[in-house]
């Protein structure tokens, strides 16, 4: 990914801006000027309904009218950063009453800029078109997608077992994914799951993940926390925010017996019960502290006395299973060839070697 290459988007016709105004003249005004301007315009006539579209939704800005009937709208940019997770989101506040108190408030709760009443059409198309193009800018840094996947490969380079791991992954993810027909957005998804599945593990000790023996209770309390911890690494960036359901999710159980949330069934994210299944097989056919590689054949009765326990997805592991009794090499062959982005980035940090640090710097 060259850097030096990018150029700053602009905005484009048909930005999707979200309107929250419970004035329907008022309303109506905003929405006429914006869909001039080529924006794609939604509209929302209180808070919550505000709310429950942006949580829906992908919006590029809000323009938000500061006094709504059912909350401050101070109040809803806290649950747009906070509740949302969208930090990065403009909020641009519409008032009719701006002091230094009340635009200092504003700010402190995460509004991008203001627009007083009665406004100008030309001043507010432009401080829309400028905080989209602003929004554009900061969404290219996602770019740190490979920053956190070379810190992906960091904490698999912790343990020599796991070497390779993510790669393996990504390309058994590939072969399942076609078997099932998915998406190329699933697909991407599912890639960059393959790759950040485990990030959280940066946040626990060494020590735990270099054990070769079992964990006793309060050792497994700490390393169930990985998923947690990944997740709310990454769910900020808008790049691999697909991935994070995966990420949180793949150690859930059908049965509702997994972790860290209990899920059940089809409350499990798709995408992470389709990753679990290719987790679990890499895990059982190449060296872990915990285990020897097992045989293609002992993989298929491990997953099919887990199926039996009502731990795994009865369809998904149908279609894996028949991969696995009909054509396993297909799992396996041109794994080794594969040079995903993050380990590129992470042997480019390292260097060639591979080695964070050298024998006298551990």
């Amino acid at each position: 990914m060259k850097f030096e290459n990018y150029q700053l988007e602009q905005p484009d016709v048909g930005n999707p801006v979200l309107i929250v105004e419970d004035d329907a003249s008022q309303r109506l005004l905003l929405s006429e000027i914006l869909k001039g301007a080529g924006f794609r315009v939604k509209q929302a006539a209180c808070a919550n309904e505000a709310i429950q579209l942006l949580a829906d939704e992908t919006f590029d800005l809000v323009l938000l009218d500061k006094g709504l009937p059912d909350m401050d709208g101070d109040q809803v940019i806290r649950v747009i950063r906070e509740e949302l997770n969208l930090p990065l989101l403009p909020v641009i506040m519409v008032t009719g009453h701006i002091s230094s108190k009340t635009l200092q408030a504003s700010l402190q709760a995460g509004a991008s800029d203001f627009v007083r009443k009665p406004f100008e059409h030309g001043e507010l198309i432009a401080r829309v078109k400028a905080a989209i193009r602003q929004k554009h800018l900061i969404d290219q840094q996602d770019s740190i997608e490979s920053v956190l996947f070379a810190l992906s490969r960091m904490v698999e380079a912790k343990d020599s077992n796991t070497a390779e791991h993510c790669t393996r992954l990504l390309w058994s993810c590939q072969v399942f994914g076609d078997a099932l027909q998915l998406s190329a957005d699933d697909m991407e998804s599912l890639s960059k799951g393959a790759v950040l599945h485990d990030i959280g593990k940066v946040g626990i000790p060494d020590s735990l993940l270099r054990k070769p023996g079992k964990f006793n209770e309060q050792e497994w309390a700490v390393m169930k926390r990985h998923p947690v911890i990944g997740s709310r690494l990454c769910k900020g960036l808008n790049s691999v925010r697909k991935a994070v359901p995966i990420i949180m999710h793949h150690h859930e159980r059908w049965d509702g017996s997994g972790y860290p949330d209990g899920l059940s069934t089809q409350k499990i994210p798709r995408l992470a019960r389709i990753f679990q299944l290719v987790d679990i097989y890499d895990a059982l056919r190449f060296d872990r502290p915990y285990n020897e590689p097992q045989s293609i054949q002992r993989v298929i009765g491990i997953l099919e006395s887990e199926l039996h326990k009502g731990w795994r997805d009865p369809q998904l592991t149908g279609v894996f299973l028949d991969i696995l009794r009909k054509r396993p090499d297909d799992l396996e062959n041109g794994a080794s060839d594969r040079l995903d982005s993050g380990q590129a980035l992470y042997r480019k940090i390292v260097g060639s070697d591979g080695l964070l640090f050298t024998e006298g710097e551990m």
